[in-house]
């Protein structure tokens, strides 16, 4: 688990201007200008110019400002805040929609062990996810597919782990994704993919905790191919899930 950083997230309104970008020109590089941006926005040229110095701010698009316009390109970060929002619209027309990234295990920086058995995040551990992890995590490098699909995360059900700080410093938020991994013929349940809040790096790479040292419990070596099947629970099923309990129980009261 490496240290969090704070990230930049453009508002709605960027991204909105990002889905037309990538509407006119698909994730290659295409010709824009602000006045047809501004339209297409029901805003003004400025108001559009603005949207995307916010993307590029952000690192979400790379632009090459000329005379007649700007050529403008979707970076993996872009495509990544993309694919999220269109997860969340499959999950909210499809159901049982299930993500699936795949890719290798690969050795780590030894990092993990570190933060892992923090106090300030073995605590939450134990308390939000259940089980105290093994003190390591297990790293998967994955494929070019999942790495362009792994935006698509964004629109699931997390489990928060929140940011604390002790005499010396300041550590980092996170999220925490159940997830089943899958080697071969073999399946463990209990792990969570933890992601750190910071800006788009590392995005290659997913990092995993569990109950065990998952190497050992799946007999998994470096260059071993695995499976990562993400519990499909998003934000809205857990808010009406949340919902029903708080009914249920003013019906009881």
């Amino acid at each position: 688990m490496a240290e969090a950083t704070a990230a930049t997230t453009p508002d709605p309104a960027a991204i909105a201007a990002l889905k037309h970008v990538g509407l006119v020109g698909g994730l290659t590089e295409t010709k824009v200008s602000c006045a047809a941006l501004g339209d297409r926005l029901d805003a003004s040229t400025q108001t559009a110019s603005r949207r995307l110095q916010t993307l590029e701010a952000a690192g979400y698009i790379e632009r090459d400002v000329v005379g007649d316009g700007q050529w403008v390109r979707v970076t993996d970060a872009g495509e990544a805040a993309l694919r999220a929002e269109y997860a969340d619209y499959r999950r909210l027309f499809e159901s049982d929609v299930d993500l699936s990234l795949r890719g290798a295990v690969t050795g780590g920086m030894g990092e993990g062990r570190h933060y892992i058995t923090l106090p300030g995040y073995a605590d939450q551990f134990r308390e939000r996810l259940g089980y105290e992890p093994f003190p390591g995590t297990l790293n998967v490098d994955l494929s070019e597919e999942s790495v362009r699909r792994r935006g698509e995360m964004a629109g699931i059900d997390a489990v928060p782990i929140d940011a604390w700080e002790d005499d010396d410093r300041t550590y980092g938020a996170a999220s925490c994704y159940g997830v089943t991994l899958v080697a071969g013929d073999d399946r463990y349940e209990e792990v969570h993919a933890i992601v750190p809040d910071r800006t788009h790096h590392d995005d290659d790479q997913l990092e995993l905790i569990a109950p065990e040292r998952l190497r050992d419990a799946l007999d998994l070596d470096d260059g071993d191919a695995v499976e990562i099947r993400v519990a499909a629970t998003t934000r809205a099923d857990a808010a009406g899930e949340e919902a029903s309990e708080t009914e249920a129980e003013t019906e009881v009261a």
